[in-house]
């Protein structure tokens, strides 16, 4: 008997491939919530184009066939709808308006027992949390439900209740090649709490039970995503993550989101502590002059970067060459390993020029940047590996047992690339980076890029909005202040939040627009000053918080505050409705300040590597020596005040 999906699993495999070449692992979550067998509509999140529908089927618990949507109209050729219907795709007539017309093949596939697939956002995009939530997968849930008490003769016995798995697809860095990724399935939605409303009969009710439905998917949804009120907030949590946990893939992926989730939260809080804005702006400033000069904290952080290193200094000549030296020794322990994944590197290099081509084809589009990357690498190397075949096979004469051998080469060749390419990548970029600080510092002073050019590459670009979301509808994520004398109770992403602490100068709104990256050799001394000063920001704010009162309170996400004993209140009259049909009061969460710290210092922050001493702080000094900064707050942390290395205190 033929495989009816077997055009899915050649795609899956494919797809596996290319999911494996691109990300370091794909972390699967809550894999014990998807039924082994039975109709299940699973409803993903879409923030990475065509890489999420690969992630999703190639990492599937049980590797149980997955049926997308697809337009009706594209089964209409006998040739595309056995290939699409092989591939597992079910066909939807978009323009029907009965809805058991517009779910016919989803009815069929889910009283089979099979498990359907879809993306309820509607779209894929960038944007700091989940925009929207369409109603799509509810009305199938609940249509199929009432169809198959209604036609108990066409469903196969098991198969009379659907339920719904939310899938939650998150990107450690979703554009940046050899990252991670994790996908975490919530608990089961169940139809019985919303069938009687959607059977009642009543007025509007079955609209009514839908929304309650596509909210509760929501609500799952956000609980194992990554949500910030605005992109500042997110940038400054990322980069507070960064500077916590230095060492590149050195957080647990089961704790990722909650990690990095708890850190939004807090800057999302606008009086955290009295500098909270010029701790944000510090971390944002590094933030942005890592984004333009394609640096990375972690590899700074690997970096020996001693006082000796320092050319404006009168440092005896031997200690200058024993500085030069251990950069000297780290570059050739560095290149010592390249021998053996240079021919890997050699064969694979015209698919990473290509994945480059096609991401800068849309620099403009984050979630389509990995689909190129990987699409344009693909295709490469279906003409790299076959041609390497031939060529192997014909040094042995083209006899089969040579076509075997030649076989095994390549499928072994490809194994290799793919164990040697995390280190030979992280080498590779540590040895970029060592000789870009290197040739950065001991320039001339005066190719040092000036402060009124440099204001351009402090402030991060945020991604253009996607005209394909209904901003109208889509869900406001804001975040209370805490309650206090001066203050009343305003949205953080609110102008008024913005400027209420402590602080002269708010953050200026970010760029959108496309900007000319500079030659990093103009800005290694104020990336080098700025992540001095942001880790210097990040030590005064948690020691100020580790100094608070008990009752000090910080902004948390609902889940969160249930979870590590926190508290949830209501939030009163100024709640919207959603869809117009019911009102839907949003609570508010808040956490213990101190239980948060000492939540992050469980899980490996590094709190005394900020307040210790950070290598290569002399780039904070300017040539004559004294201190530069910024703007002119100092960090402050209460009474204590950070200066520079070389200035006193006055």
């Amino acid at each position: 008997m033929s495989d009816p999906y077997l055009a899915h699993r050649i795609i899956r495999r494919i797809a596996g491939w290319a999911v494996v070449s691109f990300f370091t692992e794909i972390h699967v979550i809550g894999g014990e919530n998807v039924p082994k067998q039975g109709p299940i509509i699973v409803t993903a999140t879409h923030h990475n184009m065509m890489l999420d529908p690969a992630v999703l089927s190639c990492a599937f618990p049980y590797k149980r066939v997955l049926h997308y949507w697809a337009k009706a109209s594209l089964f209409a050729n006998p040739v595309m709808k056995y290939i699409l219907t092989s591939a597992g795709n079910i066909p939807v007539d978009r323009k029907a308006s009965d809805k058991r017309v517009l779910f016919q093949g989803t009815f069929r596939a889910l009283a089979s027992g099979e498990a359907v697939a879809l993306f309820p956002e509607g779209t894929s995009y960038t944007e700091p949390h989940i925009m929207q939530v369409k109603d799509g997968a509810a009305w199938a849930a609940l249509e199929y439900t009432k169809w198959a008490k209604e036609n108990p003769g066409k469903v196969q016995q098991g198969s009379e209740e659907v339920m719904i798995i939310p899938a939650a697809i998150v990107y450690t860095n979703k554009s940046k090649y050899r990252s991670q990724v994790i996908m975490e399935f919530g608990q089961p939605i169940r139809m019985e709490d919303y069938m009687v409303q959607f059977m009642s009969g009543e007025d509007g009710a079955p609209r009514t039970s839908v929304k309650r439905l596509t909210a509760a998917i929501e609500r799952e949804l956000t609980q194992s995503t990554i949500n910030a009120p605005d992109w500042d907030t997110l940038y400054a949590a990322r980069m507070a993550r960064d500077l916590l946990w230095p060492e590149e893939r050195s957080i647990n992926l089961d704790e990722f989101v909650t990690i990095s989730q708890t850190l939004v939260d807090l800057f999302s809080t606008p009086d955290l502590v009295p500098n909270v804005n010029a701790v944000r702006r510090h971390l944002l400033t590094y933030y942005s002059l890592l984004e333009s000069t394609h640096l990375t904290n972690s590899v700074l952080s690997s970096l020996p970067l001693p006082a000796t290193l320092d050319p404006r200094q009168p440092v005896p000549l031997p200690s200058r060459l024993l500085t030069l030296s251990i950069l000297v020794r780290d570059s050739v322990a560095l290149l010592l390993p390249l021998p053996f994944s240079i021919v890997p590197l050699i064969l694979h290099a015209p698919a990473y020029v290509m994945g480059r081509f096609g991401a800068r084809l849309v620099e403009d589009e984050e979630e389509t940047q990995a689909q190129n990357k990987v699409v344009f690498g693909l295709l490469l190397m279906f003409m790299i590996y076959p041609a390497a075949f031939f060529f192997v096979w014909a040094f042995l004469w083209y006899t089969p047992v040579g076509a075997l051998v030649a076989l095994t080469f390549v499928f072994g060749f490809a194994i290799y690339h793919n164990r040697l390419i995390n280190d030979s990548y992280d080498r590779a970029k540590r040895l970029v980076a060592t000789w870009r600080v290197l040739v950065g510092v001991w320039a001339p002073k005066r190719w040092d890029m000036s402060l009124n050019a440099l204001a351009q590459y402090t402030v991060p670009r945020i991604p253009p909005e996607n005209p394909w979301i209904d901003r109208s509808k889509a869900k406001a994520k804001s975040r209370p202040v805490t309650p206090s004398p001066s203050s009343a109770a305003l949205p953080a992403s609110s102008p008024t939040a913005s400027t209420s602490t402590n602080s002269s100068s708010p953050t200026p709104p970010s760029p959108s627009g496309k900007r000319r990256r500079p030659p990093s050799r103009r800005l290694i001394r104020h990336v080098l000053r700025a992540r001095v000063e942001a880790a210097k920001a990040l030590a005064s704010l948690f020691a100020q918080l580790e100094r608070a009162p008990d009752g000090k309170r910080v902004c948390a996400s609902v889940h969160l505050a249930q979870a590590f004993g926190g508290q949830v209140e209501p939030l009163g009259e100024n709640h919207a409705t959603r869809g117009g049909v019911e009102p839907n009061p949003e609570p508010v969460g808040w956490r213990n300040a101190r239980e948060v710290v000492a939540f992050l210092r469980a899980r490996g922050a590094k709190f005394r590597a900020l307040e210790s001493p950070v290598e290569g702080d002399w780039a904070a000094l300017s040539s004559d020596g004294e201190g530069e900064g910024y703007d002119s707050e100092t960090v402050r942390e209460d009474d204590i005040v950070w200066v520079p290395p070389g200035q006193h205190r006055s």
